[in-house]
């Protein structure tokens, strides 16, 4: 599967807020959005998705790459924190492959959560608790 096909299935999210804000919202979204963005929240927030992919790395094999074309399996965890620094000093998306799970997860320096593509019913068992872990949410958008 490329990362074209991936970006189709079914996504879940990894976010501060536990669950979809409502277009007729009355709170201040875009604000308060705009804020977690700004230094040093975003450092932080970004540190809280680190210590979840290294801890799912314990139990999963993973490929991280930047551009979809070149994989690193497994690598180092200084490499892995080295990798999402760079994706937010850089605002470049970072691709992360699950392939025994056939899961895919990105993570944007635009947005303040990650997304995680067509995860299976083990792997979301298995995220629920280490996302909980760093404080945050797991759940599944309107699609």
């Amino acid at each position: 599967m490329t990362i074209e096909d991936y970006l189709e299935k079914t996504y879940w999210v990894i976010d501060p807020l536990p669950r979809q804000v409502p277009a007729q919202s009355r709170g201040q979204y875009f604000r308060i959005d705009e804020h977690f963005r700004s230094r040093p929240l975003i450092d932080a927030l970004y540190r809280r998705f680190t210590d979840i992919l290294l801890k799912l790395n314990c139990y999963e094999d993973m490929a991280f790459g930047t551009d979809g074309d070149q994989w690193e399996t497994n690598p180092l965890p200084t490499q892995i924190e080295a990798m999402v620094r760079q994706s937010l000093s850089d605002l470049r998306m970072l691709y992360v492959m699950l392939p025994a799970a056939e899961t895919l997860i990105t993570l944007s320096a635009d947005d303040i959560y990650m997304t995680i593509y067509n995860p299976n019913e083990e792997t979301l068992e298995l995220l629920a608790p280490l996302v909980a872990s760093e404080g945050l949410f797991i759940w599944k958008p309107e699609q």
